[in-house]
């Protein structure tokens, strides 16, 4: 077997979690060179992560920032070229459906470089999301296409993809059993001052809720009603948002809402699974409640993970505060929980496609 020359690009706090798994396995046998767009950059967006997750420091860090998806896209593409060109790597690993993932997957296939998207065939079917035109486009652009459940195998083949799929699980169930194997989560919510299942644990940050002043107001009315304390772990975008939009004080003076800056993995998993449900408009954490039976409500009318809603652990409410108090006062935990995202081992099973595709 030929030892194989990875590059692998991430550059947000999903794609952090998921590399942590796909990573370790990589490294056993093969070279891997780890690029850090700088999509999220601060040492609680960033960082911390690295270190917490046992993610090699990164060999390349294109330092982007913030910015529009146009700028950062635009920004990112010539610098990856540039790299992939001097690097000549066999292979292109990206994750997701960032700006980074699209900067990275169009920069490596123009230059006829095989590209192997991790989290393949998730649809929304909101084209209005950033986030799904990303993932659209390096679908049809990757040789190698790492689904993690069946619904993303069956959206792929509706859209005339076959060649090149493969079932693979979802890697940020390797991490969070890893992970949740070897932590306790009291120092959390000591360090918190919480009790288990006596709080909501909320975030927000896709455009469509942070960017919106409506769709802000609508989510403050509800926390702000919630039967339970609301931790919210306000993500920098959203935070800035809320001054500009004149409710930071309104929330940071509410009785019932603690705020908290972004987490660590550790604490934002501590957090998440103690607590009596998640309020999010997150793809990940979706996934993340579910792994350890915490009911869910997405702050969005649409979901990549249908999985979730199907088996009555999420609730898709948007941002209208009646919706939203609605479903937080009908949560339940049912009694199925399929093991529907893999066996948390799909770090292995992404290696061993990588390697019958190329190694040989």
């Amino acid at each position: 077997m030929n030892r194989l020359k990875i590059i692998s690009v991430v550059g947000a706090r999903p794609q952090f979690i998921k590399a942590a798994a796909v990573c370790r396995a990589l490294r056993q046998d093969h070279d891997e060179l780890l690029v850090h767009s700088g999509q999220h950059y601060d040492y609680a967006m960033s960082d911390v992560f690295f270190e917490q997750l046992g993610i090699p420091k990164p060999d390349f860090n294109l330092a982007v920032g913030s910015g529009s998806h146009a700028r950062q896209t635009g920004e990112m593409m010539p610098m990856l070229e540039e790299l992939f060109t001097e690097q000549c790597p066999d292979l292109v690993l990206v994750y997701g459906d960032t700006n980074t993932t699209l900067a990275a997957g169009l920069a490596a296939a123009k230059i006829s470089i095989p590209v192997a998207h991790v989290e393949a065939g998730l649809r929304s079917f909101n084209r209005r999301m950033p986030e799904e035109i990303n993932r659209v486009v390096v679908d049809h652009l990757s040789e190698l296409l790492l689904v993690p459940t069946r619904a993303g195998v069956a959206n792929l083949q509706a859209e005339g993809i076959t060649e090149g799929v493969h079932l693979v699980g979802d890697v940020m169930l390797d991490t969070a059993r890893f992970f949740a194997e070897n932590i306790d989560s009291t120092a959390a919510l000591d360090n918190f001052e919480l009790e288990r299942e006596g709080y909501y644990f909320a975030t927000v940050h896709r455009a469509g809720n942070s960017d919106s002043s409506v769709n802000l107001e609508g989510i403050v009315e509800a926390f702000t009603q919630l039967d339970k304390p609301v931790v919210w772990a306000i993500h920098p975008r959203t935070r800035k948002n809320l001054k500009e939009f004149g409710m930071l004080e309104r929330v940071e003076a509410a009785e019932n809402i603690k705020v908290i800056d972004p987490t660590s993995y550790i604490d934002t998993i501590s957090l998440l699974g103690s607590s009596a449900a998640l309020l999010t408009d997150s793809g990940g954490m979706q996934k993340e409640a579910y792994f350890f039976g915490v009911p869910c409500v997405t702050l969005r009318e649409e979901t990549e993970w249908v999985e979730t809603v199907e088996l009555g652990w999420n609730q898709l409410v948007g941002a209208d505060p009646r919706r939203i108090l609605s479903a937080v006062a009908s949560i339940s935990r049912p009694s199925l929980h399929p093991n529907v995202y893999g066996d948390g081992r799909a770090a292995d099973a992404i290696l061993d496609v990588i390697e019958r595709a190329y190694a040989d």
